[in-house]
């Protein structure tokens, strides 16, 4: 049977270890540019055989519009690109394979962040009962306003955009963030979208942006360069879940396995809560979706070994613990104990709380 520490080939992505690094904002990229802070980060949880297998980057937006938190690095710029460029060089020179989750908030803004004080856009114009982080701290999000039929292709066209520049940024490979209830679950959820045309009512129609978007994103990088990360049962961001969350999400499966893509990242219960929250078959989703399963939502060591061994996943992905032990992947190895997580520096900052967490060797 395979093990938590053997390799595995994600698509076009070879991995020498099945731990894989969730993504993990951290608003550490003022001017929404990756910088030296962020090179060495990524840089200290690169070499697989101490840190990560697969690291999949915080999330990143792939347009200005598509900003919802300070502070958050882009995806869409030339300057961008050669700052990523830095990341990616590093994380390769330790042996390790990186890829880029594209984000799009949609509603989970505020004007603040967007280009002339917009208000965000969504499938709805129906404001979530969520915060966001702006430059004054944790605050309500703005009122989003509801996409246009025509202008949804403009959408499409910046994951495609966003695509072309990841892999000109060395990227191996993109995540779509298609969960936590930002822009593509905004359209997916019965609980949110309420439109009346192409786009909104049966489960084909909310599955539509997702399928325009997998296209887009697949016609740049490949269906071997492409994963996604979804959430079935979170309840995150002012989303109540879908009225049939295993109908939505079979379906999901289905446009994700008639693409072949690289893996699918799969948030098993609430986001960062309880793996329980809701009665969801997440063995059947993974049969339906027919590529690689990465696992993701508290895993403890033992949990993520036994799930790999039994054939129940291919990979584990691990959040929180990745911010505090940049070796944690020497400490799964070895049952090693981990360090405890600065909690009051997770979000902005510099170096503390970041880049300075101790490893086994500097313990």
């Amino acid at each position: 049977m395979p093990h938590l520490f053997d390799p595995i080939t994600l698509g076009q992505i070879p991995l020498a270890t099945r731990v894989v690094m969730a993504p993990l904002t951290r608003n550490r990229a003022p001017g929404q540019v990756p910088n030296d802070l962020m090179v060495q980060y990524y840089r200290q949880r690169a070499n697989p055989a101490t840190g990560a297998g697969l690291i999949v980057t915080e999330a990143t937006p792939i347009s200005p519009m598509g900003h919802g938190y300070l502070d958050t690095p882009g995806v869409y710029t030339p300057e961008q690109v050669a700052a990523w460029r830095r990341v990616t060089d590093a994380v390769h020179a330790e042996g390790g394979r990186i890829v880029v989750q594209l984000w799009h908030v949609g509603r989970i803004s505020h004007s603040s962040l967007l280009p002339g004080g917009a208000a965000p856009v969504s499938s709805t114009a129906v404001r979530a009962q969520a915060k966001t982080f702006i430059a004054t701290g944790f605050e309500d999000v703005s009122a989003p306003r509801a996409l246009a039929t025509e202008e949804i292709p403009a959408i499409v066209a910046d994951y495609a955009h966003a695509t072309r520049c990841a892999l000109d940024a060395g990227f191996d490979g993109v995540e779509i963030h298609a969960a936590n209830n930002y822009l593509i679950e905004q359209f997916l959820r019965d609980s949110v979208n309420d439109r009346t045309d192409r786009y909104g009512g049966s489960i084909d129609n909310r599955t539509r942006f997702l399928a325009e978007v997998l296209d887009a994103v697949v016609g740049v990088a490949g269906a071997g360069r492409t994963g996604i990360r979804l959430s079935p049962t979170t309840p995150g961001n002012g989303a109540a879940l879908d009225s049939d969350p295993q109908a939505l999400y079979g379906h999901v499966a289905d446009l994700i396995a008639a693409r072949g893509l690289a893996f699918a990242h799969v948030i098993e219960g609430q986001t960062g809560g309880a793996r329980d929250f809701a009665s969801f078959d997440f063995a059947a989703l993974r049969t339906r979706l027919k590529v690689p399963y990465i696992a993701n939502n508290a895993y403890t060591r033992e949990m993520a070994i036994a799930a790999v061994e039994r054939g129940a996943v291919d990979a584990v992905a691990f959040g929180k613990a990745f911010i505090a032990n940049p070796d944690l992947g020497l400490r799964l190895r070895r049952d090693a104990p981990l360090n405890p997580l600065d909690a009051g520096r997770l979000y902005g900052g510099g170096a503390q709380g970041y880049i300075d967490y101790p490893t086994l060797e500097t313990i």
